[in-house]
């Protein structure tokens, strides 16, 4: 066998390797990229689902603390920012004027012991609880998941091209007050 061929050969299964591995870690980037899409849906629809049960939550405080005005607004403001955001700091964002705004709610709430024994509000209540307990499972889900793509885009030789290839770095879902959604709201009776 002439020497050329040899080099050809070599070359040959050099360039396979490559190929395989480039077209190995392009397709776990994008697995990697999707699960992450979906992990943010997650959070997006849980985020909503409790913000369909805020104005429920509020209107039976109102019932019986018609004079806390500015408490319902801020949860109205917070509802507001819920829905509207877009990416994960503007979530972070939503998500501690919610926590706060939700605190004052059920401060306001435990000054009404008739409130307190409502059934409704005790059904709103622990649906809140419920859903709030799946917002950090999502959160928890997807931050693993953008740890996981953000890992795989900054190993070598991954970093070398995952950026020409548009992979980029993705945000956590983080949150300025860590201990205020340690725990979801809750009312002690």
């Amino acid at each position: 066998m002439p020497g050329w061929l040899i080099a050809v050969i070599v070359i040959v299964v050099v360039l396979a390797i490559i190929g395989i591995y480039l077209w190995s870690t392009y397709n776990s980037l994008v697995t990697l990229g999707v699960r992450v899409d979906e992990a943010w849906s997650d959070i997006t629809v849980q985020l909503k689902r409790r913000a369909d049960l805020i104005p429920n939550l509020v209107e039976t405080v109102k019932g019986y603390a018609t004079h806390e005005k500015t408490v319902f607004e801020d949860v109205t403001k917070a509802r507001a920012a819920t829905l509207a955001a877009q990416t994960p700091a503007e979530a972070s964002a939503a998500e501690n004027q919610m926590q706060t705004a939700l605190k004052s709610v059920f401060a306001v709430a435990e000054a009404y012991p008739q409130l307190q024994a409502s059934q409704n509000f005790l059904r709103l209540q622990s649906d809140l609880t419920d859903t709030e307990d799946k917002i950090q499972a999502a959160r928890r889900f997807y931050n693993g998941g953008i740890r996981e793509f953000n890992t795989k885009i900054k190993v070598f030789p991954n970093n070398m091209w995952a950026r020409n290839l548009h992979f980029g770095e993705r945000e956590f879902f983080e949150v300025a007050d860590a201990a205020a959604i340690a725990e979801p709201p809750r009312v002690q009776f």
